[in-house]
């Protein structure tokens, strides 16, 4: 293992001291990499040190690779380190290194070889080439040249290399911007466009191969069964194709299972078989040709020959271009075979791009240059049969251009019966060539060649989804063996899949969704190129330079359009499937982190809509009720968190902020936000969370009501709990929390103080020896309150130790969560603050736990004028669009309170009395400066009528709302001369003795509610 170590010897004297600066010692490195022994042994690295401080290390490249997700590597040294004074090095001067650990190993393994690793054109260009090829060059491009003509073949041979090369300029930019893994185009699509869509691709194009695989198997057993026509049926003519598609399939898999050297070599010989096969049928169009090949319609190079060939010739009325198209396209599925083993390349960035773009160029080259030869030598109609030779030069009554060549087709022609020439013959490549069996062989290695490499595909695209999680029971395939880890597993799934499908035996069906998941899955890829680029993320850094958003969007358009024009029906199932996969994953929002292209989309629209936003002046029909809300750490005051997101999750913003004391902030975790965050994530509220450090609730507070929000989205009302324990709280935490309320007040923000009757705390339920005994309160709210009533609290008492690891097993339930039913809430609008307090229970209702409940609004009036009071406030409402009817006019507010709840109020407020006229020989101005936060007996006085009217309406509000849901009472706006301690009693009378939530609610008497249109 690495470690630090002293180092002086050698050292000028004036660099070891200057002045009191000391210089720490110079850092060296013994470090035994566990992969480099494997190869080179182990050896001595000296980290190189920069000129500020031997300490501080240039820059390395091992440091970049802990970016990596499960990575043990190197680190720098941490800011902390870095700050240790020359005392603190000197007590600990050997310090632990990061790396892994690295064993002695063995010398056996030292000599170890290492995995395989292809480069690009082995890995890449031959692994395309071969899946490109397929059997339709042999078979079918011929056929497809009689309909289209050579024009239009050439035509349907450019439009598919312009869809292919698109996305291989897609697939190569995006397999250059970092280094891919394994999982070829799911890794690229998921780590590009995130699980969401990377997700069902990965499921849909793992089935495609498995699929494609058991087509390719079923064309060589088909080509074995007509081609060969050796006279033997086994069975029947599909119980054959059957049989030896699955001897085919069993031996390709024995070829997988023995590695993926043993299945390159194999590969490597399929390719040497189909040059040679090509270079054949090339050197049969130039040999002489004899009188049976030209009874076949052929005839060798002829200018007259290709020049009926330029034009379409449709046999059928079902045959058009795009038909033609279909059957052709598929054969250019196979760009993606190079990415697909991207785990197994030496240099996956570089072997991607030139080898997929190589493939592409050759294989175009092959497949414009076969219709134009096959179109220069052979007739669209011949029968085959020797006795239609013309006898001298007699043309009369013969029709068709073997006229010209001594040959009379006209028979067969007139009643399209003929059996050989381009329109009515698929051997037509193996009957010009020079040898017919080469050609054979061909087909042999196209078709294997393909059912090879979809084989080995399928499994490594599979095995990468497995081990990402996204998908629940497929881990069992996540499972890698040997060096190059061999999805042995995934293997036999394919297998079984492959087999399945080969006993089928009718596959047509399949064919058409088969060529539709792979257009879907180069859609995606050219659509994550262009959203990548158009996102403008710093992260975004291909070093593949030659491609372009644009035309990475026109390729993502034309693969959906040909999904669509090619079979309507498939193409929809295709988008089916792939919808069900991504609202699952939606749904289940599995914990992966891929820095996707959707999160650098998401963060430009919402700096973008920011920006925007900041230039439009606010209006009041936009008014939204944007909540800072002082919880604290949020797990603790859960009913504060679940009271505010009832009424703005959805609609408006809302931050938990968290006011840490300085002295412990030292010792609060590191990893406290992302836990504290992952808890509000789990019990899915839609809020921000924002610590801050200061001195006191009020410091801390203040700060955040300047500071929080960015531009338009910033709170506008202050949210607190109330401070239940005041009586037994200290006079400066009293005169903290009152001073947060005028501070609210001077900033013109709206107010809202909860409380329950069991309080908001709920720390006392948890363990303090775990994760939340670590998290300080702050002394401004009501640190020793406890919690005795379970009435609203769910009667679990579940620690919160592993918060990040237990679920819901930390979501303590709180009123808020539960179905109110038709209960009430009883709104008291006892002042005029601009309509928040009615705003507030409005948006309540809108949720779906409150949508039930019966609003109640209660007003202060006189008897006289009970009824006219009533409808005018009923009409307001009404103009206000508030669906609000109970109306009730308080005519009894002003009457003189129960003389036992007066004395209640009274006896709260006498510890904070000053008794200033009982105290004989002591001013009241030394009194005063001993205790300024007591109540003298003047200023109660001053305020008894106010403290009165307080203990009349807590009266009336109990008498009222016994079964009420939620109370909402307007906040008195405090005089600057009202002492702490008397308006803390204040708030205390207005809400004690209910038994529902009550909030004491003020706006900042700005209208927040209108019944204009403009």
């Amino acid at each position: 293992m690495g470690q630090l170590t002293s180092k002086r010897d050698g050292l000028a004297p004036d660099q070891v001291r200057d002045g009191n600066l000391q210089i720490p010692p110079t850092i060296v490195v013994s470090d035994t990499d566990s992969s480099a022994s494997e190869q080179q042994g182990s050896r001595m690295e000296l980290r190189r040190s920069s000129v500020y401080s031997t300490l501080d290390l240039v820059p390395q490249l091992e440091h970049y690779a802990s970016t990596l997700p499960n990575c043990n590597s190197r680190s720098r040294p941490s800011l902390e380190f870095l700050r240790r004074t020359f005392e603190e090095l000197e007590a600990d001067i050997e310090v632990p290194n990061t790396d892994s650990e690295v064993g002695s190993a063995p010398e056996s393994q030292a000599k170890e070889k290492g995995p395989v690793r292809f480069g690009w054109v082995t890995g890449v260009m031959v692994r395309c080439m071969l899946n490109i090829w397929g059997v339709i060059l042999f078979l079918r491009l011929s056929w497809i040249t009689s309909q289209a003509g050579i024009l239009l073949t050439w035509l349907i041979v450019l439009m598919s290399v312009m869809v292919t090369s698109v996305t291989a300029l897609s697939i190569s930019a995006i397999a250059t911007n970092g280094r891919v893994t394994s999982g070829g185009a799911y890794f690229m699509i998921s780590r590009s466009l995130g699980p969401e869509i990377g997700g069902p691709i990965g499921v849909v194009f793992s089935f495609a191969n498995a699929l494609a695989c058991a087509l390719n198997t079923v064309g060589f057993a088909e080509v074995v069964r007509d081609l060969l026509q050796f006279g033997v049926v086994m069975v029947d003519s599909i119980n054959d194709v059957r049989i030896v598609g699955v001897i085919t399939v069993t031996v390709l898999l024995v070829i997988s299972l023995a590695g993926m050297e043993w299945e390159s070599k194999a590969q490597i010989l399929f390719f040497i078989v189909i040059l040679v096969s090509f270079a054949n049928f090339l050197v049969g169009t130039f040999l002489p040709t004899t009188q049976e090949k030209q009874a076949l319609g052929i005839f060798g190079y002829r200018s007259d020959i290709f020049i009926s060939n330029l034009m379409p010739d449709w046999r059928r009325p079902e045959d058009n271009f795009f038909q033609m198209f279909a059957i052709f396209f598929p054969s250019a599925i196979g760009i993606l075979s190079g990415a697909n083993i991207s785990g197994d390349l030496k240099d996956p960035a570089t072997a991607i791009p030139k080898g997929t773009l190589m493939a592409i160029f050759w294989t175009t080259i092959s497949y414009i240059i076969i219709p134009v030869t096959v179109g220069s030598c052979v007739l669209r109609d011949a029968s085959g049969n020797m006795s239609d030779i013309l006898p001298g030069n007699i043309t009369d009554g013969c029709v068709g251009l073997g006229c010209n060549m001594g040959w009379n087709f006209t028979k067969c022609i007139q009643s399209q019966s003929c059996a050989y020439g381009l329109a009515n013959n698929t051997k037509v490549l193996s009957q010009v060539s020079a040898f017919s069996y080469l050609i054979t062989a061909g087909v042999f290695a196209a078709s294997l060649s393909s059912a090879l490499g979809f084989l080995v595909s399928a499994p490594k695209v599979f095995q990468c989804l497995c081990r990402d999680k996204i998908y629940p029971y497929i881990g069992f395939f996540a499972k890698g063996y040997g060096k190059n880890e061999e999805p042995l597993r995934a293997y036999v799934l394919c297998y079984l899949i492959a087999v399945a499908f080969i006993l089928i035996a009718e596959l047509n069906t399949i064919a058409a969704l088969i060529s539709n998941f792979f257009l879907c899955s180069y859609s995606l890829i050219n659509f994550s190129c262009f959203y990548a680029s158009i996102t403008n993320s710093p992260g975004w850094r291909p070093s593949f330079h030659y491609y372009s958003k644009w035309t990475a969007l026109f390729g993502a358009a034309v693969s959906v359009a040909l999904m669509i024009m090619f079979t309507w029906w498939a193409a929809l199932i295709t988008f089916g499937i792939i919808f069900l996969l991504f609202g699952y994953i939606y749904y289940k929002k599995p914990k992966v982190n891929w820095g996707s292209s959707v999160q650098a989309g998401t963060y430009n629209m919402a700096l973008s809509y920011s920006v925007s936003l900041s230039g439009v002046e606010d209006h009041v029909k936009n008014f939204r009720p944007q909540c800072l809300v002082l919880t604290g750490p949020p797990n603790q005051r859960p009913a504060l968190v679940d009271f505010v997101g009832s009424f703005t999750k959805h609609i408006s913003l809302m931050i938990c902020g968290d006011i840490i004391m300085e002295q412990d902030g030292q010792t609060r975790p590191q990893d406290t936000t992302d836990l504290l965050v992952k808890w509000m994530n789990r019990r899915k509220v839609r809020s921000f969370y924002t610590p801050f450090t200061a001195d006191s609730l009020r410091v801390g507070a203040r700060h955040l009501l300047q500071a929080s929000g960015l531009g338009k989205l910033k709170p506008n009302t202050l949210v607190l709990g109330f401070k239940t324990n005041w009586r037994d709280s200290s006079p400066e935490s009293i005169e903290d929390y009152i001073n947060t309320i005028y501070d609210t007040f001077d900033a013109n923000y709206c107010l809202c103080i909860l409380r329950m009757m069991d309080g908001l705390d709920i720390s006392d339920q948890f363990d303090f020896e775990g994760f939340i005994s670590r998290l300080h309160m702050n002394q401004g709210f009501e640190p020793d309150e406890s919690v005795e009533n379970d009435d609203q609290y769910s009667p679990e008492r579940k620690s919160v130790d592993g918060i990040s690891d237990r679920g819901d097993s930390d979501q303590n339930k709180t009123a808020f969560q539960n179905d109110q039913g038709k209960k009430t809430i009883d709104v008291y609008w006892i002042a005029d603050d601009g309509g928040l307090t009615l705003l507030v229970p409005y948006l309540l209702t809108r949720r779906k736990r409150w949508h039930r409940s019966k609003i109640r609004v209660f007003i202060v009036g006189d008897e006289q004028n009970m009824e006219e009071g009533r409808n005018e406030m009923i009409a307001l409402l009404k103009r206000f669009r508030l669906d609000f009817n109970n109306v009730t006019v308080m005519t009894d507010s002003e009457r003189h309170p129960n003389g036992k709840n007066l004395s209640r109020f009274v006896d709260s407020v006498a510890p904070f009395r000053l008794h200033d006229e009982q105290q004989e020989g002591v001013s009241v101005q030394e009194l005063r400066q001993r205790t300024p936060w007591k109540i003298s007996d003047k200023e109660f006085e001053a305020f008894k009528l106010k403290s009165e009217r307080k203990v009349r309406l807590n009266e009336i509000i109990r008498r009222n709302s016994q079964h009420a849901a939620l109370v909402l009472v307007s906040l008195p706006v405090p005089h600057r001369d009202c002492t702490s301690a008397l308006y803390m009693a204040w708030l205390d009378t207005l809400t004690c003795g209910l038994h529902c939530p009550a909030v004491l609610i003020r706006g900042n008497q700005q209208n927040v509610l209108t019944f204009y249109c403009q």
